[in-house]
């Protein structure tokens, strides 16, 4: 079993940055990948930001150009860095980790974005 806490979020105005960090409770050496995904009330979550074990960083639209995803592997990490924050991107967001054929979720920080 692996736990993962997140902190980070909160309420912010349009154009400011948030920072969400995700920790794991044991090592993601083997991880195949480690991320955020968001959801909006009535949608499907959506992937926002992934990093694979071979170090290849994905930011998916509408987020590209906006955010940025990092790793530390040492301390078993991954953080999104959120700039230029719009409205439309108020939601829940979601650390995910995938690794020993499953997926592991985070309890979730909520991002509120007020224009």
């Amino acid at each position: 079993q692996v736990q993962l806490v997140e902190s980070g979020g909160g309420s912010v105005q349009a154009g400011e940055s948030l920072t969400l960090s995700c920790a794991a409770s044991r090592s993601t050496t083997y991880m195949e990948s480690m991320g955020w995904y968001r959801q909006i009330p009535g949608k499907q979550r959506e992937l926002v930001a992934a990093v694979t074990r071979s170090g290849i960083y994905h930011v998916f639209d509408p987020a590209k150009g906006r955010f940025n995803v990092s790793r530390d592997s040492a301390k078993n990490t991954v953080t999104l860095q959120m700039d230029a924050l719009e409205p439309t991107d108020t939601a829940a967001y979601f650390c995910y980790l995938r690794m020993d054929l499953r997926t592991y979720w985070g309890q979730g920080l909520q991002v509120t974005v007020s224009s």
